[in-house]
């Protein structure tokens, strides 16, 4: 088992990344005109990187399976990004920023890259401002924040639900400045399929264009991976139902090691499942949790009552309610770190105190918001003896200026009106904080090979705070990755235009069109989403909110099972030589049936709880923190990053140490 160099600069924390910069070898402009580079994935994380990297004057080529990069799951964002302006006066640093996202990841993070992220996190907002994201304002002009869970401050900025939306159309309208110039040539409705290795380095990709069918060349000085995440391995998620795993797992294959792959954000606050014909999820921001109260009935048979069809919430009066989160934590209340009050939501359920059809829901309920933001208006307004009709109608009004569209969208998915009636929420599959392990410099240990955003491993340890996914994205894309990569392009400026009809190009061209004639041959009548629901299934009930050894040893042999049956049974219609969906989806489910078994040896590996991943056996037995995660410190304190051997079941384990030397590890208490 080796030990990982993940290239941390010496020195102090607040220093590290400054006295990187500044010694670290740079490429000039003149010779950045002759260096390709590869950029798979054009959401926050690849966009803004491909049109840094541009406009520094490398030549870019940007892949993205969707019709247009404005596509990308990045926009489905609703509640904001994090930065550390304070300027709200409540005591925000760098420093806060950094200690909030360790902490809330569990100390299963890296300090180093944790730190950095929030040294630039004002740049960030500065960037987007610049190019005219339209984020919400005080009166005084200045840019708004609001609060999200796990601090108590307030950093995160927002435009309205809307905020990767906007994020994204400003690093695209950047992108299209160079596309423009002629520096981003973009593959739009293209896949990568596998990445190329020439003397061991990156060197390109073998891509499959979605509209023709044709497999395609493309060569690279290096390439960027930043392809999101793998939540979609439970196929219901919150994520797009085309995001997949797909460049990162070929990139695995070819040698990128693995990291902390059961690490996954289960998001509190999603509209519940209705029914067994859903193919995808919808979150509802946790901005939310800043006015929403969530609740269930204090006595089951009211609850019993609700589900029955008996009995509606609002009929219960206050002191009929269990405000579960308030009264457990009270120091964060509705704003507890998202693992948290996943876990909190799912225990009410089981205990029988849920309240849709299924039982598996709880109420998030803006009754008191409106009354208190109604009164303050009313104020504000000159009306001193305001009819109860009047404080709801401007307290909704306050509600819908700050939620208007995420209130909206609720109503037309459930049909009920949540400014009359609490909405229904419960846990699904939102973030995956796992992906390819990445040194201080992004580069996995696949050399040329990088990954930014949520498909590398790096900042969120065990749990992602809300708020920090667009944070990290573009902090990956805008202001570390262009200057780490010219590092490893300084070795290059002499060797000249990659040729692509070399024998590496060939051989992977070959196993890629060897693989999809495989994918056609299957002789079975089974779809590929039959065999997809069927690896959700296995993933949620034994590899989803709480996991123990028995049901991760059954995961691994079931998900073995499964994937042979796939093979020899899945019928995928069409051809390979044209348009075809179906095939797309294949070959990204092949991939979630490795991830997935990789996944489940990985918690199994991990015997203790930290963060998204809670192992029933290890909970706190008494105290303050009873029923907690219980994390085990002398024996996990690692990342674990897998080596690909052929097999999921034949992953070799190699481990990261975490030294935490600016931080004193703690019980993770929000009580």
């Amino acid at each position: 088992m080796s030990i990982l160099d993940s290239k941390i600069p010496e020195g102090p924390l607040a220093d590290k990344w400054t006295k990187h910069k500044n010694t670290i070898n740079l490429v000039n402009p003149a010779n950045k005109r002759n260096i390709d580079v590869i950029v798979v994935g054009t959401g926050l994380a690849g966009g803004s990187a491909a049109a840094t990297l541009a406009e520094l004057g490398y030549n870019v080529k940007t892949f993205c399976y969707s019709d247009s990069p404005r596509r990308a799951h990045s926009i489905a964002a609703q509640g904001g990004i994090n930065a550390a302006k304070n300027y709200q006066g409540d005591g925000d640093s760098s420093y806060r920023l950094f200690y909030d996202t360790v902490k809330g990841g569990d100390y299963r993070s890296r300090e180093a890259n944790v730190y950095r992220l929030a040294e630039v996190s004002g740049n960030i907002i500065d960037q987007c401002v610049a190019q005219g994201v339209p984020f919400a304002r005080e009166y005084g002009g200045l840019l708004d924040n609001r609060s999200f869970g796990g601090v108590l401050v307030s950093r995160t900025f927002y435009a309205k639900g809307q905020t990767g939306q906007q994020l994204l159309l400003g690093a695209y309208s950047a992108m299209n400045r160079q596309i423009n110039r002629g520096k981003i040539q973009a593959f739009n409705r293209h896949e990568m399929l596998d990445l190329v290795k020439v003397d061991g380095k990156a060197r390109g990709i073998i891509a499959r264009n979605l509209v023709t069918g044709e497999i395609e060349r493309h060569s690279a000085h290096a390439v960027v991976l930043a392809s999101g995440g793998y939540g979609n391995v439970f196929f219901l998620s919150t994520n797009a139902m085309g995001s997949n795993v797909m460049a990162a797992w070929r990139a695995h294959r070819r040698g990128a090691f693995f990291a902390n792959p059961c690490y996954t954000q289960i998001h509190p606050t999603c509209i519940p499942v209705s029914g067994d014909h859903q193919s995808k999820l919808t979150l509802m921001s946790e901005s939310l949790r800043n006015d929403g109260r969530i609740w269930v009935p204090k006595r089951i048979e009211d609850s019993e009552a609700i589900r029955a069809g008996k009995l509606k919430p609002t009929q219960l009066a206050e002191e009929e309610r269990d405000y579960y989160l308030e009264r457990r934590y009270p120091a964060f209340g509705n704003l507890v770190p998202r693992d948290v009050a996943s876990r909190a939501a799912k225990e009410r359920c089981d205990a029988g105190f849920g309240v849709n059809k299924t039982g598996e829901a709880v109420y998030l309920d803006f009754a008191s918001a409106i009354q208190r933001y109604g009164k303050e208006k009313a104020l504000t307004s000159g009306i001193h003896n305001p009819t109860a009709d009047q404080i709801r109608e401007l307290g909704e009004k306050v509600i819908e200026d700050k939620y208007g569209n995420l209130f909206q969208m609720y109503e037309k998915i459930v049909d009920e009106n949540p400014y009359k009636t609490p909405m229904m929420i419960y846990p699904a599959v939102h973030y995956t904080m796992g992906g390819l392990w990445v040194d201080y410099n992004l580069q996995t240990t696949i050399p040329g090979c990088y990954a930014a955003g949520e498909a590398n491993f790096s900042d969120h340890g065990a749990n992602r705070l809300g708020a920090s996914a667009l944070m990290q994205g573009l902090a990956d894309g805008y202001f570390v990755l262009p200057y780490t990569i010219g590092d490893y392009l300084s070795h290059d400026i002499r060797t000249g235009k990659i040729p692509t009809d070399t024998p590496e190009f060939d051989q992977a061209e070959k196993e890629v069109t060897d693989r999809i004639a495989k994918l056609m041959s299957g002789s079975g009548e089974n779809s590929v989403d039959y065999y997809h629901k069927k690896l959700g299934k296995i993933m949620w009930n034994k590899c989803g909110m709480s996991r123990n050894e028995k049901g991760l040893r059954e995961a691994i042999e079931e998900i073995a099972v499964l994937r042979e049956d796939f093979w020899k049974n899945v019928k995928v219609p069409g051809t390979a030589n044209s348009m075809n969906p179906e095939l797309e989806k294949a070959g990204r489910v092949a991939d979630f049936l490795e991830l997935g078994e990789l996944f489940a040896k990985d918690a199994l590996d991990r015997r203790e709880s930290c963060g998204g991943h809670f192992r029933e056996e290890s909970v706190e037995q008494s105290g303050e923190q009873e029923g907690e995660a219980l994390r085990d410190d002398e024996n996990f304190k690692y990342v674990s990053a897998w080596e690909y051997m052929g097999e999921p079941k034949d992953a070799k384990l190699h481990k990261e140490d975490l030294v935490f030397d600016n931080i004193e590890l703690k019980t993770r208490s929000y009580k």
